[in-house]
């Protein structure tokens, strides 16, 4: 097996890094930030996004161009992502050019000027990205029903925002949620390379020594709610848009290991999974079905998306609810259980496989849980999963009652 074994450590102004060395020419770093789309304010759906993007429109002492062209002119590639509750800067480049980057993402986090004239143009790209995402319901649908489900809380809303939110944006809202957000205390580092943690914590004590932590903490927004809808819209698809789903562990609740199992067995990227195997090999009725599984700090939700023909719509949906009620009243047999649990750990194992991707889980784990598991504490979590455990996870969250149904038919 392979073991991966990441250091923590503190810089002194209070970030957290995590460094994992790679022998590697490519190496990797990022930074993740406490302040995604769920901490936003009832004005300001999609200011994280949006400001994920103007991060780059220059800083006090480099021009958009400038900060665009630093990294890439060495072949290295710079990039962002927001997500319900992180905005991640990160870059990859060639060992040699570790400072360089290092510098440039610490002037990027902590020094962005946003210049009103670059705001102006952004806003005209992102209402573009809008636009494209309402062209694409397989991912129109998936916010849509966390729409839904999460109804009259910040989780539910669109992390684009909408074009009435983004049209009103300023350089002063931008400013202003920096400030709330990126601090010391809400900021990791991560870095995956051939750089020794020595060199590392020099650089990074150099180039983030300005960040500060907040003094006053933010207010929480735990979410407590439990919406349970059934929806069908029509729109001008050749297909008809499926998403059945509904609540699911947090990624701090001890069931969150079984619902990850139970989520994989049902509809996981494998070709053998069991709606795989009976909606489209058996009976040909969807190209793209599957299962997916997503947590936050207080909540989570399960679901299952398939885009099928009108004609065999409601048979698609009877066969899910068929795997779904199977999961609930049969337990797994010992060689089911076993064979289940080997494949989940070689999807994480595969998802070992990329430095780029591991920096990035790195610096998300050490954010929201303040500690990084091994290898073997991941297995050896799985291994301990039973059959009755799997049963009473099912029966909790995948009980006809807890399920919601948001369906995009064809005109």
């Amino acid at each position: 097996m392979y073991e991966i074994k990441p250091e923590i450590f503190q810089l002194s102004n209070g970030i957290r890094v995590v460094y994992l060395h790679a022998a590697a020419q490519v190496a990797h770093m990022g930074v993740t930030i406490l302040g995604g789309s769920r901490f936003e304010n009832p004005d300001e759906e999609g200011l994280a996004h949006f400001l994920e993007h103007c991060i780059f429109k220059g800083t006090n002492k480099r021009k958009a161009f400038h900060v665009l062209s630093r990294l890439d002119s060495v072949g290295g590639e710079l990039n962002a992502y927001t997500s319900k509750e992180e905005i991640c800067i990160y870059a990859s480049f060639t060992k040699n050019h570790f400072k360089r980057a290092s510098e440039l993402l610490a002037d990027i986090t902590l020094n962005s000027s946003f210049p009103v004239k670059e705001i102006n143009k952004e806003k005209e790209i992102i209402l573009d990205e809008i636009n494209s995402y309402l062209d694409s319901p397989s991912e129109k649908i998936f916010d849509d029903f966390e729409a839904n489900l999460f109804k009259g809380h910040a989780l539910g809303n669109n992390i684009l925002g909408t074009q009435e939110s983004v049209k009103s944006f300023t350089r002063k809202n931008l400013l202003n949620f920096v400030s709330r957000f990126f601090t010391s205390d809400k900021m990791v580092i991560s870095f995956v390379g051939d750089v020794s943690r020595k060199q590392l914590e020099k650089i990074l004590e150099t180039d983030f020594i300005a960040c500060k932590p907040k003094t006053i903490e933010t207010p929480s927004n735990d979410y407590y709610g439990n919406t349970k809808f059934k929806i069908k819209t029509k729109e001008s698809n050749f297909q008809v848009h499926s998403l059945i789903g509904g609540l699911a562990p947090s990624y701090i609740d001890d069931s969150r290991r079984s619902m990850t199992l139970l989520t994989n067995i049902l509809g996981g990227p494998a070709l053998n999974s069991r709606l795989n195997l009976s909606i489209r090999e058996k009976y040909g009725y969807s190209y793209n079905i599957e299962a997916s599984y997503s947590t936050f700090m207080d909540t989570g939700y399960w679901s299952v998306y398939f885009g099928t023909d009108k004609k065999y719509l409601k048979k698609s949906i009877e066969l899910v609810y068929k795997e779904l009620k199977l999961l609930r009243d049969k337990k797994l047999g010992t060689l089911q259980l076993n064979a289940s649990k080997e494949q989940l750990k070689g999807h994480l194992a595969l998802g070992l496989d990329s430095n780029s991707g591991l920096m990035l889980g790195l610096g998300k784990s050490l954010l929201l849980f303040n500690q990084i598991d091994t290898i073997q504490e991941i297995y050896e979590s799985i291994d301990k999963l039973t059959s009755i455990e799997l049963l009473e996870v099912a029966n909790q969250y995948f009980t006809e009652d807890n399920i919601s149904e948001l369906i995009i038919d064809s005109e």
